[in-house]
């Protein structure tokens, strides 16, 4: 089973990379994040075209996330963290052939400080008490999407210029070291222990053009999901496709 995660930062503005893509990677599931659609204009149909099923939580302007199957249609089990509503489309969950796949889209958490950074941590407090009830379950789980945190710093091109980024800031790695902590497995660092790829080049200052990523989007594993893992990566090129995202697909392969 091929799982993928994207951002895919505006699905009907980037709808024909999306389904250029699919074709020729022909992932079986995949989690796509930042929408920016309501649920009424999220396109459905020309993705079945695609040959993918498809459940949504959509968004006008902001949020959204979405997982896709060829395999069977998703079937839905959660569409919230457990916690108060916060009005924002930030995580889904659903089963595929066994396997319990959920998309999240961490909120940003900038500027720091400030309310943003503080709804940041407290959404992070919600992923890690659901996430514990999901590892301690048994079943294969994979955790998809954009964190928006740089885990450590051989995961930017340089820590420098982002030092005050809420996504490098020390609270912001601590939330996802506690996450870990629980016994996640992240798939890309599994893969590439000493140089884990980028999955994101800013639009700014020629970032893909220099190669100036970060790796803010991440798959983890649960135990059971782990030991099933044979192969991961980065489809890195899709960055560079005209109208893309300034996310590149991350993508793992399981044993069935």
């Amino acid at each position: 089973m091929k799982i993928a995660s994207f951002n895919i930062n505006g699905i009907n503005r980037r709808l024909p990379n999306l389904v250029a893509w699919l074709e020729e990677a022909s992932p079986d599931v995949v989690c796509l994040q930042e929408l920016k659609a309501p649920d009424g204009r999220f396109p459905a149909a020309p993705l079945e075209a695609a040959g993918y099923d498809a459940v949504w939580l959509g968004q006008a302007r902001w949020n959204g996330v979405a997982i896709l199957s060829r395999i069977g249609e998703p079937l839905v089990t959660r569409r919230a963290l457990p916690g108060p509503p916060d009005g924002q489309s930030r995580y889904l969950e659903a089963a595929v052939r066994g396997v319990a796949v959920a998309s999240l889209y961490a909120p940003n958490g900038n500027p720091w400080p400030g309310p943003k950074f503080d709804a940041k941590l407290a959404w992070f407090r919600r992923l890690i008490a659901h996430a514990a009830d999901l590892a301690a379950s048994g079943v294969p789980v994979v955790l998809a999407g954009d964190y928006n945190v740089v885990p450590t710093d051989r995961d930017i091109y340089s820590p420098r210029s982002w030092k005050d980024d809420a996504l490098l800031h020390p609270e912001s790695r601590a939330a996802f070291a506690r996450l870990m902590e629980q016994g996640w497995t992240d798939a890309l660092l599994e893969r590439f222990p000493h140089e884990p790829p980028w999955t994101f080049w800013a639009y700014l200052r020629q970032a893909w053009e220099r190669d100036a990523g970060l790796r803010i989007d991440h798959l983890l594993l649960s135990p059971a999901a782990a030991r099933r893992l044979t192969d991961a990566g980065v489809d890195a090129a899709v960055r560079g496709h005209p109208g893309a995202s300034d996310h590149a697909p991350v993508w793992i392969e399981l044993s069935d």
